[in-house]
């Protein structure tokens, strides 16, 4: 007999397996399907993913019934299923796991973290039924996995403990690190799930293994049970009609340890995880011998409340130049500060106020990058126009709006005298903290930007005349992080072709890149501004190369920031950025500084440092106040 799960767990790190969908989803199988339902009519396809897992040295598996709930299986006309298709699902994983496997029945959110119809009632009915069918066919224990709120794991956990003891794992999907979408701080979600009667807790999906790891550290302080971990392989990316992650298996081995550590008792993967990257953190785990699981820490922290500070107000706009006026005759720095995804806005309008002081010509404002919900970026850059003076760019996203709001919202901008906007695709809304909404996508990034210029004629969007016309200057977005730099180029002229004033680029980390990239685009006549993003720590640095798509660093960055950690490692970030300042200053005239995790004084400081050095370079083209000479 299996040696009871709850006793292994304490005495060592259990390795679970990969994903399911996302690796059938490579094997061919097409989005929209119910990949379900392949545990009946295809079970040796699912049986054979189990066996790559197990080959790969998987201990926990999941049965192939995330979605297999009445509510999701509805969508396929396969609602008088669910029995049949759990118990399918739990026979197929029992097999291939043998007498040593443990086979965890997987019960994923009906809600997804929308607010649907789906009533509690039926949301108790809907769980009762599944784990039922679960439980009868003989798994060890049950797994609730990609959960947003409270609320609905509560319900699904008092199900599964109505119908058994064994052990049930509650892992949390966030965007947040820092609460659950329902408002708890995480570490009142684990303290009433513990309460609950859960064996483990932990966090799957939404996030690569850095945004994991900082979810973990929220929860601080003895939690009194074991943790479980199986983060996605990085955020996806969509290339040539395929999505792919780029979180690499070695990348998950370095990291299987770091979860260990912060008492991750079982650590599997979760979207775009393969059976390699199984492998790598089952070798990584190999000899690793768990600290001891303590008892809960009585003083667990209760949540902050963060008073709004009052901010100065300060006025002046109008009659100057563009940044396009400015950049062929100087250089041009343009720094990017997010918006904030609070209300709190005190913090946000003095980084604006120190990068102003320190000569910035443009504060550039996403328009919820990461398809995170922030601020505004219509109100807060109208405040910094009219606090500061400084030049709101506000970014334009292809996903939020349709052709009437994408209209209407220029128009506001227009009449805010905001004239500066970057027109972006917009990452897909299912990968930001509100998966359940819409992506609207009715523009391209090309079309958006035709569009734009549409308005500048005069001419709305539908083709009518308009009693004015408007003066956008319209940047588009350049991503150099390539294997084939001609073909990207490529694409940028397109964009030229279709209206763009001015080209703003991903971050670049290799100064041979750089100039590679100038001499590709030396023909082109609209100005590039090259994106330098500040290296926050070593953590931030390995994050954004294995899980950021267009974002790739080189070995020598990586190494020169391995192990840093706050002051040391920012230091260590602005150095390195300097160096590649050195570079971008000698070949371009455009320079685009990002502010990572607020720290606006990196990106004021590095602000500084390109007037030193164009200053350097020539005295008379430099004028702190923004003016043409």
């Amino acid at each position: 007999m299996k040696a009871d799960l709850r006793k292994v767990m304490q005495e060592r790190v259990l390795v679970g397996d990969g994903a399911m969908g996302t690796f059938l989803y490579q094997m061919g199988f097409p989005v929209g399907i119910s990949y379900e339902e392949l545990n009946l009519i295809s079970p040796e396809v699912v049986a054979d993913v189990h066996r790559r897992y197990r080959d790969a040295g998987t201990e926990i598996f999941e049965t192939n019934t995330y979605s297999a709930n009445y509510d999701k299986l509805s969508k396929f006309g396969l609602e008088s299923k669910v029995e049949d298709v759990n118990r399918a699902g739990v026979r197929i994983a029992k097999e291939v796991a043998g007498d040593t496997g443990y086979v965890l029945g997987a019960v994923g959110s009906i809600r997804g973290g929308k607010r649907t119809n789906v009533s509690t009632s039926e949301l108790k009915r809907f769980y009762q039924q599944q784990i039922s069918a679960l439980l009868d066919e003989g798994v060890d224990g049950i797994l609730l996995e990609t959960f947003y709120d409270i609320e609905e794991m509560d319900i699904a956990l008092l199900q599964a403990r109505k119908l058994s003891d064994l052990p049930v794992i509650g892992q949390f999907a966030v965007e947040d690190v820092g609460h659950t979408l329902d408002g708890y701080t995480m570490p009142e979600a684990f303290r009433i799930m513990r309460e609950q009667g859960a064996d483990v807790i932990g966090f799957n999906c939404r996030s690569g293994p850095n945004g994991i790891m900082r979810a973990m550290e929220t929860v601080s302080g003895r939690i009194g049970i074991p943790m479980s971990v199986y983060p996605n392989a990085g955020a996806a990316d969509y290339v040539d009609g395929q999505f792919r992650y780029g979180a690499t298996p070695e990348y998950f081995g370095q990291t299987a340890v770091q979860f260990a550590e912060l008492g991750a008792r079982i650590i599997g993967g979760c979207c775009g995880t393969t059976p390699d990257h199984i492998t790598a953190m089952k070798e990584a785990l190999a000899d690793y011998v768990p600290s001891p699981i303590l008892e809960p820490d009585p003083s667990e922290s209760k949540p902050r409340i963060v008073l709004h500070e009052n901010v100065d107000e300060r006025s002046g706009r109008g009659g100057q130049p563009t940044i396009v006026d400015l950049v062929k005759h100087r250089h041009t720095v343009i720094v990017e500060l997010d918006p904030p995804r609070d209300l709190d806005i005190a913090k946000f309008m003095k980084g604006a106020e120190t990068l102003k002081a320190a000569g910035a010509d443009a504060l550039t404002l996403a328009d919820n990058s990461l398809a995170v919900t922030r601020m505004s970026n219509m109100a807060l850059g109208h405040l910094v126009q009219d606090r500061t003076g400084l030049r709101p760019l506000v970014h334009i996203a292809c996903r939020d709006r349709n052709l009437i709001g994408t209209q209407s919202h220029m128009m506001g901008f227009d009449a805010l005298s905001i004239n500066h906007v970057l027109a972006v695709t917009g990452d897909p809304a299912r990968f930001g903290d509100l998966p359940g909404s819409s992506s609207v996508y009715d523009l391209t990034s090309f079309e958006i930007i035709r569009m734009i210029k549409q308005l500048n004629d005069g001419v709305a969007f539908s083709g009518k005349p308009l009693k004015q016309k408007a003066g956008f200057v319209i940047g588009a977005a350049f991503n150099p992080n390539v294997k084939y730099l001609e073909k990207a180029v490529q694409r940028l002229e397109k964009k030229i072709a279709s209206g763009a004033d001015y080209i703003m680029t991903q971050p670049i980390y290799d100064p041979e890149l750089i100039v590679a990239m100038h001499e590709a685009t030396k023909h082109l006549d609209v100005p590039i501004f090259v994106g330098v993003m500040p290296l926050a720590s070593g953590r931030n640095a390995e994050y954004l190369h294995n899980e950021v798509p267009g974002i790739q660093l080189s070995d020598e960055v990586r190494s020169r920031m391995a192990g840093l950690e706050g002051e040391e490692g920012r230091a260590m970030g602005v150095k390195i950025a300097k160096e590649l300042l050195d570079v971008a200053t000698a070949h371009f005239k455009g320079i685009y500084l990002m502010t990572p995790f607020m720290f606006y004084g990196m990106t004021a400081e590095l602000t500084q440092y390109v007037w030193e050095k164009s200053e350097h370079q020539c005295p008379t083209c430099f004028n702190p106040n923004n003016q043409l000479q």
